[in-house]
């Protein structure tokens, strides 16, 4: 059932190409029901399929000369991404609820996108993940160029150029790999299988780490992030910061880490006092949590502090992966869910129910409209969503992000004072935008809004409770996601790690 989330998407891409011009209302139907029915593929899987162990749900031939199948599969991992795409994916279209113009294009691309991340995440063969890796980068460049804002055209192209940089990147490593194993099989179980050279797997693990890292937004190619949430319509933000990011952290993980995990390990000899790439890479994740909190506490673009402020969460994201241990790895997939809904919802206040509303982000502009009262739901909802991502318990931040703390406390101590700081910094940049946009002190200068601005509607309000719903969950309780998440990295497909230095 699970590859008819891929199947269902795609399919109705091509209805909404066959419905007549203009027909904004029909668009929008068709595109929620795929979604919806997609989304509830995928929680039935979550909720039935509780082992954690990698299930086979396609296996046929595609091109036997070279080994290449068309393999999918989902363990614990999988499926904890693939529900919170199709969580993403039907708030996306509830938050476009207003789209008008060429609605009909706008949720054929956004489905395709969203069929090629389930794709993503369900692929076993690594030429078919590559394969649905590269069919996102087209949706959503045209997402953002045709229907953004600032610097459209120039948030785009900088998003697919990055995006193309990691995929070759991660294809040269690829290929790499599938001739050093004997060019049989591109299947992910047979590659994390065979012992490849130590000296292979110290080049081509960095190789195809950085090239899904570009796209999780690791310090310094983090720069087409903010760029391209903010150039980004409502909806193609969410997916940007939800989901899309989440596929370079998931390749990172999935591919990287388990085809090469002597990668990891020291070099025997130190620069910089770094003795490996995991000591690089968790000091360029540490980089990224400290500075994107920090660019984000001085931006006067409303939507720029989200953008950075994904940089800075996606790099708890990658520091988890570097501590090497289960609580710092279960935490850093638990992250990706949170982060996933946060962001999708922080983004959803600041693109749909604000600027859409008062068509500026400027915070010292916003501040002066009382907007805690012209529209009390949409502060309400940042505020909620502001608690959360900064790591009030009960929510799903808290719990990611105190076991990717416990987990680097055990893998690098000294490293944890930094984060500390940059969770310090993230509650600040939360609450300074906080402040200024919706309770700023404006005296006898509040800008009574003219016209008045429109109530926030019933698909936005819906949208809005199903994530914090999701936030509240997953925080309260932690095992839903975690009784898939462990058993998944305790199974024999991450042996080499747990031989390499598991803790």
């Amino acid at each position: 059932m699970l590859a008819w989330t891929i199947y269902i998407s795609f399919l109705g891409a091509l209805l909404l190409l066959l419905l007549p011009k203009g027909n904004a209302a029909a668009a929008r139907v068709l595109a929620l029901l795929a979604a919806v029915v997609a989304f509830a593929i995928t929680l039935t899987y979550f909720l039935e399929h509780r082992s954690g162990e990698m299930l086979t749900v396609t296996d046929a031939s595609w091109v036997p000369s070279l080994g290449i199948r068309y393999h999918l599969a989902a363990d614990g991992i999988s499926i904890v991404l693939l529900l919170l795409t199709g969580i993403i994916a039907v708030t996306g279209i509830l938050f476009s609820w207003n789209i008008e113009h060429r609605a009909k294009e706008f949720f054929a691309f956004y489905l395709l996108l969203i069929g090629a991340v389930y794709g993503v995440f369900l692929s076993y063969d690594l030429f078919l993940l590559f394969v649905f890796y590269e069919i996102v980068i087209i949706p959503k460049y045209f997402l953002i160029a045709i229907w953004g804002s600032t610097r459209r055209e120039y948030g785009a192209m900088k998003l697919v150029l990055y995006s193309f940089i990691g995929s070759a990147m991660v294809l040269i490593g690829l290929i790499a790999a599938y001739v050093v194993a004997g060019a049989k099989s591109m299947a992910l179980g047979d590659l994390a299988g065979f012992p490849f050279p130590a000296h292979f797997q110290i080049w081509a693990f960095p190789l195809v780490f950085v090239g899904f890292a570009i796209l999780a937004g690791l310090w310094p190619f983090h720069t087409w992030a903010p760029t391209g949430h903010v150039a980004a319509p409502t909806a193609a933000s969410m997916l940007l910061a939800g989901v899309v990011m989440k596929l370079g952290a998931y390749g990172c993980l999935r591919v990287a880490m388990t085809l090469f995990p002597l990668g990891l390990a020291p070099w025997g000899f130190h620069i910089l006092g770094l003795g490996s790439w995991r000591d690089v890479f968790a000091l360029l994740a540490v980089i990224g949590i400290v500075y994107g909190a920090l660019v984000a506490l001085v931006q006067k673009d409303f939507k720029f502090v989200i953008g950075y402020s994904s940089v800075s969460h996606m790099g708890f994201i990658l520091l988890g992966l570097m501590t090497l241990n289960q609580i710092g790895l279960s935490g850093a997939v638990v992250q990706m869910f949170s982060h996933g809904i946060l962001a999708g919802l922080l983004f959803a206040v600041v693109g749909r129910m604000v600027y859409d509303r008062t068509h500026t982000r400027d915070l010292a502009t916003l501040g002066p409209m009382n907007l805690n009262k012209a529209i009390p739901f949409a502060a309400v909802t940042f505020v909620v969503a502001g608690m959360a991502s900064m790591g009030l318990p009960g929510f799903s931040g808290f719990v990611a992000e105190l076991m990717i703390v416990i987990g680097v406390w055990r893998a690098f101590p000294i490293v944890t004072i930094f984060v500390g700081f940059g969770l310090v910094a993230g509650v600040a940049y939360i609450w300074r935008a906080m402040q200024k946009a919706f309770f700023a002190e404006v005296g006898h200068e509040a800008i009574p809004p003219h016209p008045p601005m429109p109530p926030i509607s019933i698909p936005e309000r819906l949208g809005a409770v199903l994530l914090i719903a999701a936030s509240v969950v997953v925080g309260i309780y932690p095992q839903l996601l975690l009784n898939v998440i462990v058993p998944a990295l305790n199974s024999p497909l991450f042996a080499g790690l747990h031989q390499g230095g598991w803790r």
